[in-house]
């Protein structure tokens, strides 16, 4: 009896103390405020890629209320370390959030200057100490809407306006294309270079050029609504890229890839907040977060993952599936989506055999490429048809 209370004694006592040492570490904590400052590669206002990061910034912040927050817009890729400096030396910000694939060379090139800082680098690979990286990828999402694009065209021509031809949006269009071949392998995908992340002009340029040669359903990766309203213009099926772009051609577009970089925001800064990660061990920190993380969305808008002017076309149109046998395209983006949400991750769009279009065997029957190879992704998919900047031979 004796041993009992005395052992209820101090456990009562040990529990009061982590109550009042909790209690003590989290006003500690709600003193410290920490300063983070993000650099955006287009204007927020292009409803694309930059947008996105900059509606994460706002629920970041106002999440976190020992969280402030500064941005820098357009920023040139080449110019990065510059703004890095001044938001460090002028700005006094704790982290540095750099938003472009271009910046990785620049951010790696600050991190090593400042190492009592934190950087956090999207959709890049070089880390350091006090670099990591992360990245909410679309590959899944592109797939599905291949798929859908594939049971939508009459032509059989699809095309793609692709920004940079970097490992990012080869992958991409190689995901977009694999779908499109899955239910229409008579289709093939049409791909334009612009060779920049916003210019509403070119991009519209390229879209016309597409369309002129009998194309006849758009996507593309560029950050503004432009070729949505082309192609609604022309009275063709699109799809959105990064916001949801349903509003611009609520009669035309099918579907499309959305994001949630907030859900990583949320994730890392509350573990830096916390001590869990600092300066000194981020060198193996890489968030690759996809549909099962819920970073990233089908859909022409949030909770629209097809829209309904095309439903019916799309449950008309039936495949014999090599899995699921006789199924509509409808049912199928659905199955699939679901598997590839799933915690197993039970269907990866890169499992082969699959081959490039110079007929190479790139993925054999039963692997799925691994994440080191899906984003240094350079050969083109069957089916991809145009200039291919980086092609291996064959």
């Amino acid at each position: 009896m004796f041993k009992n209370n005395y052992l209820k004694s101090w456990l009562v006592i040990f529990l009061c103390l982590v109550l009042v040492l909790g209690f003590f570490t989290l006003n500690c904590l709600a003193a410290e405020k920490v300063k983070a400052g993000f650099i955006y590669v287009g204007p927020i206002g292009d409803l694309g890629w930059s947008n996105a990061h900059e509606q994460a910034r706002l629920v970041l912040e106002k999440t976190y209320p020992w969280l402030e927050t500064v941005y820098v817009e357009a920023v040139p890729e080449g110019e990065v370390e510059g703004v890095i400096d001044r938001l460090i030396n002028q700005d006094n910000v704790d982290i540095v959030v750099t938003t472009s694939f271009g910046f990785m060379d620049g951010t790696l090139n600050a991190a090593l200057r400042y190492p009592a800082k934190i950087f956090f680098h999207c959709s890049g690979f070089k880390r350091a100490p006090n670099l990591a990286t992360y990245m909410a990828d679309f590959h899944q999402v592109y797939y599905l809407d291949g798929l859908i694009a594939g049971a939508l065209t009459k032509t059989n021509k699809i095309g793609y306006v692709g920004a940079f031809p970097i490992p990012e949006v080869k992958r991409h269009i190689d995901a977009f294309t694999l779908g499109v071949r899955r239910v229409n392998p008579k289709a093939e995908v049409n791909v334009r270079w612009i060779n920049a992340w916003y210019n509403p002009q070119a991009a519209k340029e390229a879209a016309e050029s597409l369309i002129s040669e009998k194309i006849d359903v758009l996507a593309f990766t560029e950050d503004s609504q432009t070729i949505v309203q082309v192609a609604d213009k022309y009275g063709l099926p699109s799809f959105g890229h990064y916001s949801p772009m349903y509003k611009y051609a609520p009669d035309h577009i099918a579907s499309g890839q959305l994001v949630h970089w907030e859900v990583i925001y949320l994730d890392f800064f509350a573990k830096v907040y916390a001590g869990f990660y600092n300066n000194k061990n981020l060198q193996n920190v890489d968030y690759w977060w996809l549909m099962k993380e819920k970073a990233v969305e089908l859909g022409a808008d949030f909770g629209m993952p097809i829209n309904s002017v095309y439903q019916e076309q799309l449950k008309n149109f039936v495949i014999e599936d090599s899995f699921f046998g006789k199924i509509s395209v409808f049912d199928l983006v659905a199955k699939l989506q679901k598997e590839m949400a799933d915690p197993e991750y039970t269907f990866s769009p890169f499992t082969g055999p699959i081959y490039d279009r110079q007929g190479k065997l790139r993925v054999p029957a039963g692997v799925r490429l691994s994440m080191e190879e899906l984003i240094t992704i350079e050969w083109a998919a069957e089916g991809v048809v145009g200039p291919w900047p980086g092609e291996p031979e064959k």
